[in-house]
């Protein structure tokens, strides 16, 4: 899989792989996607990227995925809020899905709430990221997804690329997580959502975002729940004392506990070791924010920084690679 794209290039260049026919997926400007002919690519919107010789944030340059097709022909297809529960079992019986989805959107919100309850998660694989936009547009730029099928950009609808795999491979989703819990409160929350007023602190109702402000809490520090050994983040996106509301990127769940993360150098980030390139891999804005990863590398993982990253589930603060591996 070594011989297949997976860098940045210009607008030609993916033109060209698109009028061979190729399977991609791609990552970048509106404007740039826009310029793009049909074919058989999916993409999003986000012109963040941690590229060989480090990240750089660029408005002129794609990232570029190529897609194997050695079991058929991978399948395009757009999702919304009445069909998305179904993204797994579309899936192939042997291989992945790769999904996009843009962020704040409908489809961000269900999926991120509903996922762990989809027909046949974590039996087939499904792997992606959330689309966003240049944090110079934030709020003011809608994120975006595209069906490169029909050149359809859409800022509600999940786009996905079902991917079969011949009996002889099989696709391997990791997660690199440099966060940790703490070994602080317990914190429970009454309710499933990207934000909370209320929080169970060592089991007594709390105000949480008198809680934190209390602990001068550093919010680069995400939540942190333990999922069988696990370490899985939610970030605080802001703390809204006068509302008494806490904004999330990742939604809280009733069912969980959670602790705030064991305090992190952030400049000493680290990427995940791995004994060769994977077919693709995506890393979290606040990553490249928080840890200054402008001209910084993290080791072999390259591709977008996303509005958030998907491993079956939504996640925040990672890292996450697919890797294709033989039987």
């Amino acid at each position: 899989m070594n011989t297949l794209v997976n860098r940045l290039m210009t607008v030609d260049e993916a033109a060209e792989l698109i009028a061979a026919g190729r399977f991609l997926m791609l990552a970048g400007d509106e404007a740039l996607l826009r310029g793009l002919p049909s074919g058989n690519w999916i993409g999003g919107t986000i012109p963040y990227f941690m590229a060989e010789h480090g990240g750089l944030a660029t408005r002129a340059l794609l990232f570029v995925t190529e897609i194997p097709a050695t079991a058929g022909a991978p399948e395009i297809r757009l999702y919304d809020i009445t069909d998305l529960e179904h993204v797994c079992e579309d899936g192939p019986a042997n291989g992945f899905s790769l999904i996009i989805i843009p962020a704040f959107s409908g489809t961000h919100s269900l999926y991120a709430r509903k996922a762990p309850e989809f027909a046949d998660m974590f039996v087939k694989p499904i792997v992606g990221w959330i689309a966003g936009s240049h944090l110079d547009d934030f709020g003011k730029v809608a994120p975006l997804v595209v069906s490169g099928l029909t050149r359809t950009f859409d800022g509600e609808r999940a786009v996905v690329m079902h991917v079969p795999l011949p009996e002889s491979a099989f696709a391997r989703i990791e997660i690199f997580n440099t966060l940790q819990q703490g070994e602080g409160d317990s914190l429970r929350f009454p309710q499933t959502g990207f934000s909370a007023s209320r929080c169970r602190v060592n089991g007594v109702d709390t105000d949480f975002a008198a809680y934190l402000e209390a602990r001068d809490a550093d919010v680069r520090l995400p939540l942190v729940a333990d999922y069988g050994g696990a370490s899985v983040n939610v970030s605080i996106k802001g703390v809204d004392s006068a509302a008494g509301r806490v904004d999330f990127y990742a939604p809280v769940f009733n069912d969980v506990e959670y602790r705030l993360a064991a305090p992190a150098d952030f400049s000493q980030a680290r990427g995940a070791e791995v004994d060769h390139p994977p077919l693709w891999s995506c890393n979290c804005i606040l990553n490249y924010l928080y840890c200054g990863l402008e001209g910084r590398t993290t080791g072999a993982l390259t591709g977008p920084m996303t509005f958030g990253e998907i491993a079956y589930l939504l996640l925040n603060q990672t890292q996450v690679y697919l890797s294709i591996e033989q039987i």
